[in-house]
């Protein structure tokens, strides 16, 4: 997956990520992961079905693409 600096827009971005990347924007403000994964369909009820989800949206955030918060929640990197 690209770091942001590194191309002019989302559609770089494989399906999935850009799928989680409309969530939060559609979110209009900070999006738990338990939000995101309800939006996708993953049932949240079972133990270790988010934690995939997390390590995504962290690698979003890492590259750029996200902003995370200190409470764990992610936004939209202006």
């Amino acid at each position: 997956m690209p770091h942001r600096s590194d191309v002019p827009d989302a559609s770089a971005l494989p399906g999935d990520y850009r799928r989680m990347l409309g969530i939060v924007k559609a979110a209009g403000g900070p999006v738990m992961v338990k939000d995101v994964g309800a939006e996708l369909g993953i049932d949240a009820s079972v133990p270790g079905r988010l934690e995939p989800l997390r390590g995504k949206l962290s690698k979003l955030a890492d590259r750029g693409w996200l902003h995370k918060l200190s409470n764990g929640t992610f936004t939209i990197r202006a």
